[in-house]
């Protein structure tokens, strides 16, 4: 019936998964889903120390930015170029694995502040003059376009923004997609290169982001002493189809809420994630005692911790694995989960769950590092600023 989420567990069904037929990334780590995964199994941040952070923007600051590269061609906009790549190398990964575009073929581009970086040397560089075609550079739907034409995609394309939630968001919109027939296959890419010591400062001043200190000694998601977050910038990309001879992943379920209580605090009594996470189980017909790992939001702050541990223990029993990998990739903001969901999907294909190295004491379930196995069910939840909540449950392919 159109418009039901299938439910596992039967060869017939599963063949209406949605899968994860191609990977694209751009990361602190470097150009490309390899960089991302060595990167991961190395146990080492992606943070560098950079100019220019600080209140007064005269100290080095802890970021794992996206370093220079990508297409020349696409113009100055590291932005720009990191969004393409990631899709380039994702479509090029799925036709490999044996996708050919269907009929209709969308895009979500999942976002949240946009070009930053552009936009302010528009206002402070340029005064505000461009010629059009480089100001229609600044605007968000022009990289969606392009990516449209350079492919010739004609199926539905639009932003999602749900802030820190929103490429899980974009994930989950592209299953509703393809439940509904509004497409045959979905390009989900995730871009955030929003890292700049301006933007930075501002959670630093509220207390999440973190830079006069390394990643392992100021994030510790699950562990004792964590300050909050590093930053992190990410472009992420996956084709997304219920046709491919070797996917990566099943993507089995989904759902999204709002807590309704504050621009930056999560409502104290969880129960808007809760029942997030519960819908997202509903939906892909699994029970808490099927999920064997959590792949957490893992911001390391104290609000994100306190949540998270609460739907361990009240919903799972404290039962399965936690991975959290913010501490190396660095927090991605709206990409973030893009860039988790990345390495999930490809620690399934090489049998291995990547999390963070433990550095202090922690939550009896945390993952030290890599491991291991990965023939599981991952809830992954993503949890962004304004009460966003998500979760996405993703399974090994038969």
């Amino acid at each position: 019936m159109a418009g039901t989420i299938p439910i596992p567990n039967t060869e017939e069904q599963h063949q209406d998964h949605m899968t994860i037929a191609g990977i694209g990334a751009v990361t602190g780590y470097g150009w490309g889903r390899e960089a991302l995964w060595e990167g991961l199994l190395s146990g080492k941040p992606a943070a560098r120390l950079f100019p220019g952070y600080g209140p007064e923007r005269d100290r080095h600051g802890w970021v794992a930015r996206v370093p220079d590269g990508g297409d020349a061609e696409l113009g100055p906009s590291r932005y720009a170029r990191a969004a393409q790549q990631s899709v380039r190398e994702a479509v090029a990964d799925a036709a490999a694995r044996g996708w050919r575009p269907g009929r209709t073929v969308g895009l979500l581009h999942a976002i949240v502040l946009g070009d930053v970086s552009e936009w302010r040397d528009f206002y402070l560089v340029d005064g505000g003059q461009r010629r059009s075609r480089d100001y229609m550079r600044l605007l968000p739907s022009t990289v969606v376009s392009m990516l449209m034409q350079e492919f010739g995609f004609h199926g539905p394309s639009m932003n999602v923004s749900a802030a820190c939630s929103s490429a899980n968001v974009a994930m989950i919109t592209a299953q509703l997609w393809l439940a509904q027939g509004f497409a045959d296959d979905v390009i989900v890419v995730a871009t955030d290169l929003s890292a700049t010591p301006d933007m930075v400062e501002h959670f630093v001043a509220l207390g999440a982001a973190v830079t006069d200190d390394e990643p392992l000694s100021a994030c510790r998601p699950f562990q004792q002493g964590s300050r909050g977050f590093s930053m992190g910038e990410a472009a992420t990309a996956f084709v997304v189809t219920r046709a491919a001879d070797r996917p990566y992943t099943a993507v089995l379920g989904g759902a999204m809420s709002n807590d309704g209580y504050h621009v930056v605090s999560v409502e104290p009594s969880h129960e808007h994630i809760f029942e997030c996470v519960r819908r997202a189980l509903a939906g892909a017909g699994v029970r808490p005692e099927e999920i064997a790992y959590l792949n957490a939001h893992g911001s390391g702050t104290e609000q994100c911790d306190d949540a998270e541990t609460a739907l361990l223990a009240d919903m799972f029993a404290d039962r399965p694995l936690v991975c959290a990998t913010k501490p190396l990739t660095g927090h991605c903001q709206g990409a973030a989960a893009g860039v988790e969901v990345a390495a999930i999907a490809m620690g399934y294909e090489r049998g291995l769950v990547v999390s963070s190295p433990i550095v202090a004491p922690a939550h009896p379930r945390l993952l030290d590092g890599v491991a291991v196995g990965g023939d599981g069910i991952t809830l992954k939840t993503s949890l962004g600023m304004g009460g966003h909540n998500s979760a996405l449950v993703l399974g090994p392919v038969d």
